[in-house]
């Protein structure tokens, strides 16, 4: 691991939290959060680990504008970016309350403190299963649920996802927490705790590298490798690059299982989800990169 790169990749992400929580507000262009968020990341010097997630209310995770998207920013909006520096990844998120709801405030608070007490618990070698449950504890003494079937995770170099998922409940399962880079990532609802697919997000992830007849598509397809290898992307991303055309050549390419394109994730019971995250390196000490 490149300690170096990984805490600079935090703290790019740190400066860009407290800089997107200046200017958030009810009614604002989700699109145009976004494009602050991601052109803030370059400023600072890294580059975005996945698309901006802006995701409301019931939507728990995988929302992102498209490039034409007139959604505004409303109820509780989860906050979810990641930052790269050489593939080595930061990953941070945070809930605004845009309705001056104590609901909204409570759920939020609940997955913060989840978050915070996760976070103090945390050394090589404890038990994940100890983890969630501290998690799980967390936010049902906050009246609410968390969500089950989300987790935090293990973290590698242009790998977002690996490996080791960090549970938001007690599992039982005797796995330990090793040396490494987590996301630490509770989510927290009124409703039944429980995520189902929702509609496509228009985020992808390369799955494979098989030639392809359109040349739009090959086209695509070579700048999605050189671009951000195995790091997820946008039809946003591909469409500012390729223009309108490129929405075909990515519909070819998902057909032919060079991509895999993830759903938005949706509370089931259609009730509001919170949600809290930092990255943090697990060694002889505890970093917080993203704090």
């Amino acid at each position: 691991m490149n300690t170096e790169k990984i805490l600079l990749a935090g703290k790019i992400a740190s400066q860009v939290r407290e800089f997107v929580r200046v200017f958030v507000k009810k009614d604002a262009s989700l699109l145009e959060i976004a494009e602050k968020i991601e052109s803030k990341i370059i400023e600072l010097g890294g580059k975005s680990a996945f698309p901006t997630n802006l995701s409301i209310n019931e939507i728990a995770a995988h929302y992102t504008p498209s490039h034409d998207d007139k959604t505004l920013a409303s109820g509780i909006l989860k906050i979810d970016f990641g930052v790269h520096v050489d593939g080595w990844v930061s990953d941070t998120a945070f809930s605004v309350d845009l309705e001056d709801s104590e609901e909204n405030k409570k759920l939020i608070q609940a997955s913060e403190k989840a978050l915070e007490n996760a976070i103090e618990f945390l050394e090589e070698d404890v038990l994940v299963s100890d983890v969630g449950k501290i998690i799980q504890e967390t936010i049902v003494g906050h009246g609410a649920s968390p969500v089950i079937n989300l987790s935090g995770h293990e973290m590698k170099k242009y790998d977002l996802h690996a490996g080791l998922t960090i549970p938001n409940v007690e599992t039982g399962k005797n796995i330990v927490l090793k040396k490494g880079l987590y996301a630490i990532e509770p989510f927290a609802s009124f409703g039944s705790g429980k995520v189902r697919d929702g509609k496509p997000s228009g985020i992808y992830m390369l799955i494979d590298t098989k030639n392809i007849r359109s040349q739009t598509a090959r086209e695509i397809l070579k700048y999605v490798q050189e671009e951000y290898s195995t790091l997820p992307f946008c039809s946003r991303w591909i469409v500012k690059k390729f223009g309108t055309k490129a929405l075909f050549g990515l519909r070819q390419l998902e057909e032919q299982g060079n991509l895999h394109q993830f759903p938005q994730l949706v509370e089931t019971s259609h009730s509001k989800v919170s949600q809290a995250e930092h990255t943090v390196l697990v060694g002889d000490e505890i970093i917080v990169t993203t704090r």
